[in-house]
C-alpha cells in the first residue's frame, strides 16, 4: 500500500486530508498541484467514498487519464469508475442519457469546427448576406461567446447593446444568423461543442423530472482542476450541482489566478478571485513551495506579479538555492536575436551538458518562429514546433509561396493546383481534375494546358483570367527585387485581401503569419548576406525562394526525440525545461498592441509572462530586438515594460532600459543605476533621413555624389551592364570595405550633386 500522505509537505497535505466543504488550493507553479489533486481524490476513496459520487472536471483528456493512473497506484482499478474528464466529455456522456428530456435524440450528433462553419456559411448565403461583412469565422465566434455567457438566441435578440455592436461592426443581422443556426442544429439533431455546456446548464436548470436533484446526489464531491481558466457558463453549472439548499458544498477548485491567461477563450478570472465570495465557508490552502525553479527566477517572478492589480496574495518561494542569474539580451533586430539565440543554445549544450530536448524558445506570437527556424537550421539543430506547424508548413504561408513559386516558374503544377481556386474565383474542382487529366495524356504541364485554346464549359473565362494573373507575375518578377514582387502578388492575387476579412482570433493570427513572410523577405532584400552572384547581390525572387527551399528542405527526423520546443507562451502552460529563451520582449508584442488600452487585459499579458518565466528550472534567458521588421517596414521598439518590473540585481548584466514612451504606465518606482550600452557606429549623415528620397536609377550616372540610408555619402566611380541590369561601383567613405557594388534597380539611392 502506498504511503501517500507522507510524500506531502505539510500545506499539501492539509490540503488533501480537508475533504469537507468547499476548499481553495491557490497552486503557484512547480508547487506539486497535480500530485495534490490526485491524492486528494484518492484520499476520498480511502475515506470511504464511492468512486461514482466523485466528478473531477479538467480541461485537457490527457491531464484526467494521467490523474487516473496516478490515483490507480494508490487505490486500485476502482479509480475507473471516479467521473474524471473534460467539460465537455463529460457533459456529453449524461446528455447521452437525458437529452431527450430536452427534445433532442440520445444520439446526437457533435459538429465540430469545420461543421459550424458550414452551417453559418450555408445560412449566411441563404439570407443574402455578403460574407465580406459576415465572415463565418467572425459569426461562429459570436455565437460562441453568447452561448459561453448563457445568451440564447432570443436574449440576444433583445439585448440592445449587443445588437447596437453588431451593428457598429457592420453586422446586424447576427441574432438572426443565430437563431436560425439554433434552429437548423436542433432540427438535425446536432449539437456544437458550446452546446455541450449549454444543454447541460438548461438540463439543470429546467429541472424536468428532478434531474438535477438525481446529479446533486449522484456527485458528493465535486473537484475543478485550472479552475481559473473557466467561463462564466461552466463555473454557473457547478454552481447548480453544489450550491442548492442543505448543501454540503463539497467542492474542491485547484488552480492559481496568477496564471489566469485565456480570455480570448472565454476564460474569467472573477470566479476564482470571488469563489470565496460564492462559498463563504471556504478553507483555503495556498502552494507556495516551487520545486522547479532557482532563487533569481522565483524572485523576478514574484517581483514582476505584483504589479497586477486583482489578485490573490502570495509569494512563492524555493529551496533550490543559488542558481545562475537571468541572462538579458539587447539585440540591434530581429534576425540578429535569432542567431544570438541559436548560438547560446550551442554554447549552453558545451558548456552545461544538456540536451536539445531541455530547451524551449516561448514567443508572444507564432508569426514570431521563423527566425529561430532558419538560424537552429543553419547550426543543424533539431527542433519541433508546437501548439501549431512549422512557419513554412502554415497554409496561409504554403499558399502566398505557391504564388510566388508560379511568378518564377509557371509550370510548377503542385503551386498550381494549391491555388488555382484561392482565394475562390469559380474554378470547380471538376475543371481542375480535366486540366490535371490532359496534362497526364498529352504529357504536358497544367501551365500549357491553359495555353492550348481547348479550355471550355463555365470555368473557362476564370481560368483565362488566372492564366493572364500569373503571367503578370512573372513579368513583375523578372523587373523587380524580390519584395516588390511579392507584395505586388499579395495584393493582387487577392490572398491578403482574404486573410484580412477575418478578424477572429485565429484570422489575425494567420495575417501575421503572412505579414512575417513578407517581412522576412523585404529583409532578405535589404541584408548584405544575400546571394552573390559575381560580387553583385542577387535581390530578386527566384534568390529568395532558393534560399527558403534549401532552409526547409532540412531534415529534421521525426523519430528523434531529441529537439528545442517552439512554442507561444500560451502553448507552453504546463511544462517545463531546463533552458527557457522567451523572445521579442518588446512594447508592443509583449505586451501585445491590442492589450495597451485595457488595464485588465495589460494584467494578463503580465500573467502571461510570469506563466512564461516560470517554465525555466535553471536556466532563463530574456531577449528584446531594437528593431523589427513589420509590414514590410523597419520598426524601432522599446524594451517590454516587463521587463523594468524584474528587479536588476535578478539579471547577469545591467543595462538600459530606458524610458517608457507610451501605453498604460506600470514604471516600478525605484530609480536605475544603469551603465548606457554601446551605440552602432553607423555613418553620420548630413540629411534628414525624413526627407530621403530616392531617384530614379535611369539618372544617376559616374562622378555623381549619392546617399544610401545604410552606407552615407559615396561617389558613382562606374557603372556596367545595361538597361535593368546596370551595376555601379560606389566609394562610400565613411565605412569599412568602402567599396561596393550595387545593382541599380535595387539601390535606393538619392542624388546629392
Amino acid at each position: 500500500m502506498v504511503d501517500y500522505l507522507n510524500t506531502l509537505n505539510p500545506v499539501q497535505r492539509q490540503a488533501v486530508e480537508c475533504i469537507d466543504g468547499p476548499v481553495m488550493v491557490i497552486a503557484g507553479p512547480g508547487s506539486g498541484k497535480t500530485r495534490v489533486l490526485t491524492y486528494r481524490v484518492a484520499h476520498l476513496m480511502r475515506s470511504g467514498i464511492a468512486p461514482w459520487n466523485i466528478l473531477c472536471l479538467t480541461f485537457t483528456n490527457k491531464a484526467a487519464r494521467e490523474m487516473k493512473e496516478r490515483i490507480e497506484t494508490v487505490v486500485g482499478i476502482d479509480v475507473r469508475k471516479v467521473w474524471a474528464g473534460t467539460f465537455h466529455s463529460i457533459f456529453a456522456r449524461i446528455l447521452r442519457i437525458e437529452s431527450p428530456k430536452l427534445g433532442y435524440p440520445s444520439d446526437f450528433t457533435i459538429y465540430d469546427t469545420d461543421d459550424t462553419k458550414s452551417v453559418i456559411s450555408e445560412i449566411i448565403q441563404t439570407m443574402g448576406l455578403d460574407k465580406k461583412n459576415y465572415n463565418p469565422n467572425n459569426v461562429r465566434s459570436r455565437i460562441s461567446a453568447a452561448k459561453s455567457n448563457l445568451i440564447t438566441p432570443k436574449m440576444y435578440a433583445q439585448n440592445s447593446e449587443l445588437i447596437d455592436y453588431d451593428r457598429m461592426n457592420r453586422m446586424p443581422m447576427i441574432y438572426k444568423i443565430y437563431e436560425r443556426y439554433a434552429h437548423k442544429c436542433f432540427r438535425a439533431g446536432a449539437m456544437d461543442f458550446d452546446d455541450l455546456l449549454l444543454q447541460m446548464y438548461r438540463l439543470l436548470y429546467e429541472n424536468k423530472d428532478n434531474v438535477k436533484q438525481k446529479y446533486q446526489h449522484a456527485f458528493r464531491y465535486v473537484l475543478v482542476d485550472e479552475f481559473q481558466d473557466t467561463n462564466y457558463l461552466q463555473y454557473a453549472i457547478i454552481k447548480e450541482l453544489v450550491n442548492y439548499p442543505g448543501s454540503p458544498e463539497n467542492i474542491c477548485v485547484v488552480g492559481d489566478d496568477a496564471q489566469s491567461i485565456y480570455s480570448f477563450r472565454g476564460a474569467t478570472i472573477e470566479n476564482i478571485l470571488q469563489f470565496e465570495s460564492d462559498f463563504p465557508a471556504t478553507q483555503t490552502f495556498k502552494l507556495e513551495q516551487n520545486y522547479r525553479s532557482t532563487d533569481p527566477i522565483i524572485h523576478a517572478a514574484n517581483q514582476l506579479i505584483t504589479h497586477n492589480r486583482n489578485q490573490i496574495q502570495k509569494k512563492i518561494w524555493t529551496e533550490n538555492e543559488g542558481g545562475s542569474k537571468i541572462k538579458i539580451l539587447q539585440i540591434l533586430s530581429d534576425t540578429e536575436e535569432g542567431r544570438r539565440v541559436a548560438d547560446l543554445i550551442l554554447e549552453q549544450k558545451n558548456r552545461n551538458h544538456i540536451t536539445n530536448r531541455d530547451f524551449a524558445i516561448l514567443y508572444r506570437t507564432n508569426a514570431q518562429s521563423r527566425v529561430f527556424e532558419e538560424h537552429l537550421r543553419r547550426n543543424n539543430i533539431a527542433y519541433k514546433v508546437f501548439g501549431g506547424l512549422s512557419f513554412y508548413q502554415r497554409k496561409e504561408v504554403k499558399d502566398l509561396l505557391a504564388y510566388l513559386r508560379l511568378a518564377v516558374n509557371p509550370k510548377d503544377d503542385e503551386a498550381l493546383k494549391r491555388v488555382i481556386n484561392y482565394p475562390r474565383r469559380g474554378i470547380g474542382k471538376k475543371s481542375v481534375e480535366n486540366l490535371i487529366d490532359q496534362a497526364t495524356e498529352s504529357d504536358q504541364s497544367i501551365w500549357d494546358m491553359l495555353h492550348n485554346g481547348n479550355i471550355k464549359g463555365r470555368s473557362a473565362r476564370m481560368i483565362e483570367q488566372f492564366s493572364q494573373m500569373i503571367g503578370s507575375f512573372g513579368r513583375k518578377a523578372s523587373e523587380q527585387d524580390a519584395y516588390t514582387t511579392a507584395m505586388h502578388i499579395a495584393k493582387h492575387s487577392g490572398v491578403l485581401a482574404a486573410m484580412r476579412e477575418d478578424t477572429s482570433m485565429e484570422g489575425i493570427g494567420r495575417l501575421q503569419n503572412l505579414t512575417a513572410l513578407l517581412d522576412g523577405i523585404k529583409e532578405f532584400i535589404d541584408a548584405d548576406e544575400a546571394e552573390d552572384i559575381g560580387d553583385v547581390q542577387d535581390k530578386t525572387l527566384s534568390s529568395y525562394l532558393q534560399n527558403i527551399a534549401l532552409l526547409t528542405d532540412f531534415d529534421t527526423s521525426e523519430e528523434s526525440t531529441d529537439y528545442v520546443s517552439l512554442m507561444s507562451v500560451h502553448a507552453a502552460k504546463g511544462l517545463e525545461f531546463e533552458s527557457v529563451f522567451v523572445v521579442g520582449m518588446e512594447e508592443n508584442l509583449f505586451p501585445s498592441f491590442m492589450a495597451m488600452s485595457d488595464p485588465n487585459q495589460l494584467d494578463e499579458e503580465r500573467r502571461l509572462f510570469y506563466v512564461a518565466i516560470t517554465r525555466a528550472k535553471k536556466l532563463l534567458c530574456l531577449s528584446f530586438a531594437k528593431t523589427r521588421y513589420q509590414y514590410g517596414q523597419v520598426r524601432f521598439n522599446d524594451p517590454s515594460r516587463f521587463l523594468k518590473e524584474i528587479p536588476e540585481e535578478c539579471f547577469d548584466t545591467v543595462i538600459n532600459l530606458g524610458q517608457q514612451t507610451n501605453g498604460l504606465p506600470s514604471e516600478p518606482k525605484r530609480l536605475r543605476r544603469i551603465a548606457p550600452l554601446p551605440k552602432p557606429k553607423l555613418p553620420k549623415l548630413d540629411i534628414d533621413v525624413s526627407d530621403f528620397r530616392p531617384s530614379p536609377s535611369h539618372t544617376i550616372k559616374e562622378g555623381m555624389t549619392v546617399l544610401h540610408l545604410k552606407f552615407g555619402k559615396g561617389e558613382v566611380q562606374k557603372i556596367e551592364g545595361n538597361n535593368a541590369n546596370k551595376v555601379a561601383t560606389i566609394h562610400f567613405s565613411q565605412i569599412d570595405n568602402p567599396s561596393r557594388k550595387i545593382m541599380l534597380k535595387f539601390a535606393k539611392l538619392q542624388i546629392l550633386e
